[in-house]
């Protein structure tokens, strides 16, 4: 009888610690963003040839990459920026038209027209017309034509490489086991450390405000 006692409180603890490691988990760990200990060189050298664009604040650098569409990048810039900004972030938007999928669609010419206007002339301005602007009103008005252009269309397909490229080297380090996420942020923190978030969910915010200060 003592035994089974023994036993089932055994089995209580255990049950308690595994639920308050799950909990942790949960609300925090899972939300942490990862330090980027392998291919850093390369990360670095693939964002910084992008075609990213930026106000062009003096404080420390993020890149984010994302598409117009994409309602968690929406959010986080809705939600973020302006915080991100008032501490002198500078951050870097890097906005691609994803490839079809299956012969269906995941870009408009619209949206390949300006993703390869912002990759050529860097606008910030254009960036927050765009974004401004109701996804399907937006018809890129004034925007020379992407498709049918063998430069711009270029532009287009180097923007879909980037993320094929990094995706490798963010797994390597643990950012996301399961492929790209949108708005993937990378970023180096107070003690020079690079880090990357695939940070889809509002969890994940605190984490970045933190680290940059905002």
């Amino acid at each position: 009888m003592k035994s089974l006692k023994l036993w089932g409180s055994l089995i209580l603890v255990l049950v308690v610690v595994g639920a308050g490691l799950y909990g942790w988990w949960a609300v925090d760990l899972r939300w942490r963003p990862k330090t980027i200990t392998r291919h850093q060189a390369e990360i670095a050298a693939l964002l910084q040839r992008s075609g990213w664009v930026s106000p062009g604040l003096k404080g420390p650098v993020l890149y984010e990459i994302g598409f117009r569409s994409c309602d968690d990048c929406v959010r986080l810039r809705l939600e973020e920026f302006p915080r991100y900004h008032k501490a002198n972030v500078d951050t870097r938007v890097i906005l691609i038209a994803r490839r079809d999928y299956n012969g269906v669609s995941k870009s408009t010419p619209a949206e390949r027209s300006t993703v390869a206007e912002l990759w050529f002339n860097r606008s910030w301005k254009l960036m927050e017309a765009w974004e401004d602007t109701p996804v399907d009103s937006w018809t890129a008005a004034g925007i020379p034509p992407a498709d049918n252009d063998a430069a711009r269309s270029a532009v287009v397909e180097q923007g879909r490489r980037l993320v094929d490229q990094i995706t490798p080297l963010l797994v390597a380090n643990g950012v996301d086991n399961h492929g790209f996420r949108f708005p993937t942020l990378i970023w180096w923190d107070k003690q020079g450390r690079m880090r990357a978030c695939a940070c889809e969910q509002r969890q994940s915010y605190r984490f970045v405000r933190q680290e940059l200060g905002a």
